[in-house]
């Protein structure tokens, strides 16, 4: 079985194991109403409406159960049922929610799952008895809107996981509780890095002086491999004219995620842009394009708007408003492959000083849902072939995600890991033949003709706001040096006696462009360490009578301890760290 089958194979195995669930709640819970039960990437969840409000003991009493419906492994049989009888079957069980979604059902005909007493709406697939799940775990309790929407039903959501081995199941469960310990959210907090404000708005985050020098820091070093491979940046306005996004097309199929804005002073629709493309096309087309122009290369760094629903807001991975980075090149057909390569190769430089691996997805149109994008499919054809042929071309293992494309065109997604091995979407390229049309771009080529250019969308790293969320759980809150808010920070014994020697390093510091701070607090040595160590400032500097009469310092590392004393030229080591964006 090989790693897509292996996936498929466990998100099949994840889907039942939600089912087994569904039937120990009705066990549990005779009247209770079922919504739905998909599987996740990391386990699944189904959402229930239940007569009282779930406490944690609950999810023992449930595991029972399942265990008890997995030893009888019962046969899971497929089926196909006409519309009508399976609303009359659910109208005896009052499943309001059941029979809402079979209604929203196009077909006339839908599938039911069906294991001893218990059946489900479902497409499937499942595994072919329940006693093929063996290594489960009911996780937490959560409440979920139905359907997303705030104005419907709250509903109660029981996550679990399921793996092949009880081995693999500690694994994850080890790393669960690690990455507890990693929550951007209550790391955010301790470092003093972003806050949120009930009067400034859900899913708007605040930075702070510390999490803003951490975001310039990410900007610049995305702004520096862009200029590497000769992309210029522009700067945009946040507010547009609602025509922009109807010629853009997102007008049509992104409107509802979408900031609309009024004006006091005329009736033009115009809304908070959720991507920059339709104003980097705009600046193309401003003047006559030549050939010798081309590509043309633009990077953005301006805020974007989308409005997300407030059930699925959270910390700084699903945000409102978010700072992009993001470029879009105007090239040739002839040149797509390699501002294709160049774009990738500035990708994995930058994944790689973060200290991330990743692997590629070519994320495709869905062929049963052609409505969900523009375009017509020789285009779509045409466009994702030319990405599969870059892919093979630069010999570049890939997975295929369908319908995980932009409504525009193919993508190459690179999908992260990170410390704890979760996948995160995070840099993206991704080929567009459709919005050039749509604004009919051109250029004149020398052959006096004018011909469209292609438009590559490309991202590398993605929202800042959500990669320094990422980033926080990477690294644990402990950044390398070039990305911590404060470098250094120098500790004097004692106030009275070691405080000028203290500023004279400070200085020296200064001169090295390091970011540096002295506590010069009136506390024990031994308590400035502690909380410089809770801060996870990457080097302590520690100063006192015998440091001041050899004229050098002492130096804790964050990560490796103790380094003992060290030479003012130490200072050298750590700015040269630094410039090398190091660890």
């Amino acid at each position: 079985m090989n790693k897509k089958e292996k996936k498929q194979d466990l998100q099949t195995l994840r889907h039942s194991a939600a089912h087994v669930l569904a039937q120990a709640v009705l066990q549990m819970f005779p009247e209770a109403k079922l919504a739905i039960g998909p599987s996740t990437d990391e386990g699944f969840y189904y959402d229930f409406d239940l007569p009282r409000t779930l406490i944690p003991e609950d999810l023992d009493i449930l595991e029972k159960k399942m265990k008890d419906i997995i030893k009888a492994d019962y046969q899971v049989k497929p089926e196909e049922v006409v519309k009508e009888k399976a609303l009359d079957f659910y109208k005896k069980g009052k499943q309001v929610y059941k029979r809402e979604l079979i209604n929203d059902i196009p077909k006339k005909k839908v599938y039911f799952y069906r294991q001893n007493d218990f059946v489900d709406l479902c497409a499937g697939p499942h595994v072919k008895s329940t006693g093929e799940i063996k290594a489960f775990k009911l996780l937490k309790i959560a409440g979920a809107y139905w359907r997303g929407d705030e104005k419907r039903p709250m509903l109660q959501r029981i996550y679990g996981t399921v793996f092949y081995t009880q081995k693999e199941l500690e694994e994850y469960l080890k790393n669960l509780e690690e990455a507890k310990k990693r929550d951007h959210r209550r790391l955010g907090k301790d470092l003093d890095l972003f806050v949120f404000s009930d009067l400034v708005g859900q899913g708007l985050p605040l930075f702070t002086p510390k999490g803003t020098i951490i975001r310039q820091e990410m900007q610049k070093y995305s702004s520096e491999l862009r200029k590497e491979i000769d992309y210029q940046e522009v700067s945009t306005q946040e507010i547009n004219k609602g025509e922009l996004f109807k010629i853009s097309g997102h007008y049509e199929k992104y409107k509802e995620d979408m900031f609309q804005i009024f004006s006091h002073h005329t009736k033009e629709e115009y809304f908070l842009k959720p991507m920059n493309c339709p104003q980097h096309t705009q600046i193309y087309a401003s003047k006559i394009r030549s050939y010798k122009d081309l590509p043309y290369k633009v990077a953005d760094f301006s805020m974007i708007y989308r409005d997300e629903k407030p059930g699925e807001v959270g910390g700084l991975t699903r945000v409102r408003g978010f700072e992009m980075d993001d470029g879009h090149c105007f090239c040739r057909e002839d040149q797509i492959e390699a501002e294709f390569d160049k774009v990738l190769k500035a990708i994995k430089k930058a994944l790689k000083t973060y200290g991330m691996d990743f692997y590629v997805r070519l994320s495709l149109r869905d062929p049963k849902e052609k409505a969900k994008y523009l375009g017509d499919d020789q285009v779509w054809n045409k466009s994702e072939k030319i990405l599969e042929k870059i892919a093979k071309d630069n010999k570049i293992s890939y997975e295929i995600g369908i319908g995980e494309a932009a409504f525009y065109g193919p993508k190459m997604d690179i999908m992260a890991k990170d410390a704890l091995n979760r996948e995160h979407q995070i840099s993206t390229i991704q080929l567009d033949f459709n919005m050039p049309k749509r604004f009919n771009l051109s250029y004149a080529s020398d052959d006096g003709k004018n011909y469209m250019p292609v438009m590559i969308h490309s991202a590398l790293i993605g929202s800042i706001d959500r990669f320094l969320g990422v980033l926080i759980e990477h690294y644990a809150g402990a950044f390398p040096a070039w990305l911590a808010p404060v470098q250094v920070i120098i500790i004097p014994i004692s106030d009275k006696k070691h405080l000028k020697y203290a500023k004279e390093i400070s200085k020296n510091v200064l001169e090295k462009d390091i970011r540096v701070e002295i506590d010069s607090r009136p506390e024990s040595v031994g308590k400035k360490i502690r909380e410089a160590e809770l801060q996870k400032i990457p080097y302590m500097f520690i100063v006192g009578d015998k440091e001041i009469k050899a004229k050098k310092i002492s130096v804790r590392n964050y990560k490796k301890g103790d380094l003992g004393q060290k030479s003012l030229k130490f200072i050298d080591d750590i700015k040269q760290e630094i410039d090398k964006r190091q660890g």
